[in-house]
């Protein structure tokens, strides 16, 4: 993976003198490139899914095996990292790029994502709209970045939060405040989308059948002090990691160019990641990739962004965004995170998001 900077500076793409023709041809060589990248193996994305389940339920098990509370919350911890890279997986699912069946991947979604109260149909229907409007649409149902209106229309306390967004949404609103978010953009969404309804009451009806049987056995166990500071834990972490991979993807990057494919390569950002964290991430630190082509599943991913580059450096445009690694990016981000969207942006042709 080749190193780009960790902001795009203007480029061509965005010149409205920049000859139709050029475009169209960067874009028909990017899609040449990634040609026969999309071959979804069971066995690899199977497998993931597998070892990761059986990782986290390992850790569980050991937590409450534990007799002592330093113990219990120190294995509690240990199974929130692995169900945070467990629950990636439904990202993969969601698409049906984890085993390539859609019916398996719907069901693994659920598994996955109901014990900690994600609502995952709706998220799949949203998730459609963000690969859709990402860098385009300010309905995006994922921005995280405010525009400069919306900040100087805001109340005070709004105004302090879009200052603080960084801090406050992983540390503060973490794994809740996702759901929160899918809940409203859903519920809000309902009269526009029958999908989004029946999601919303096939989500809501196996959540509380999950934790109304799991908290019925801490119950009759005389558990529930446990049960409750394991989900804490576990909600505490799953927050911070998955919100800092949303903010380090997205924040700072809305832009669109004259071209819905090349807009998702240029609005999104990507993290230089050796294979293992490739694996555990679902190849979502080729996130740009991603975007331009959803397709793709994550163990090809790596593949075809180098494709990508290569293409992309032929035809005269800068690299990628890339960060050298998660936990640089995120502390880049940390200390320079108050970027605005400008209030006027130009119209841009939109996708219909599939």
């Amino acid at each position: 993976m080749v190193l780009g900077d960790a902001m795009p500076p203007d480029f061509a793409l965005q010149n409205s003198s920049w000859a139709a023709g050029d475009r169209d041809r960067l874009v028909a060589d990017l899609r040449a490139a990634v040609q026969g990248c999309d071959r979804v193996s069971l066995g690899i994305g199977l497998g993931r899914a597998i070892g990761l389940g059986l990782a986290f339920g390992g850790s569980v098990a050991i937590a409450w095996h534990c007799t002592d509370w330093v113990s219990f919350i120190g294995w509690s911890a240990i199974a929130g990292i692995t169900y945070s890279f467990w629950v990636i997986c439904s990202h993969d699912a969601i698409h049906h790029t984890l085993t390539g069946r859609p019916w398996l991947d719907e069901a693994i979604a659920r598994l996955v994502s109901w014990p900690i109260m994600s609502v995952v149909g709706v998220y799949s229907e949203l998730h459609k709209l963000h690969h859709g409007w990402n860098g385009v649409n300010l309905d995006d149902p994922e921005r995280v970045q405010r525009t400069a209106q919306e900040y100087a229309q805001a109340s005070p306390w709004r105004r302090w939060y879009f200052r603080h967004q960084w801090a406050i949404d992983l540390f503060g609103l973490g794994a809740i405040g996702i759901l929160v978010r899918n809940l409203r953009q859903g519920w809000q969404r309902r009269g526009q989308s029958a999908t989004i309804r029946r999601q919303l009451w096939i989500d809501g009806v196996g959540i509380l059948a999950l934790h109304g049987a799991l908290l019925g056995w801490a119950l009759t166990a005389g558990a529930i002090g446990r049960y409750l500071v394991f989900w804490v834990v576990v909600e505490r972490i799953v927050g911070i990691i998955i919100q800092g991979r949303e903010h380090l993807e997205h924040y700072g990057l809305w832009r669109s160019s004259h071209s819905h494919l090349l807009t998702q390569l240029y609005a999104t950002r990507n993290v230089q990641a050796i294979g293992l964290v490739n694996w555990l991430m679902g190849g979502l630190p080729c996130h740009s990739i991603h975007h331009a082509f959803p397709g793709i599943p994550f163990d090809r991913l790596p593949e075809a962004f180098d494709r990508v580059q290569a293409v992309l450096a032929d035809h005269g445009q800068p690299p990628l965004v890339v960060v050298p690694g998660y936990w640089p990016g995120s502390w880049q981000l940390s200390r320079n995170h108050q970027a605005l969207i400008p209030t006027a942006i130009a119209p841009q042709p939109q996708r219909s998001p599939t």
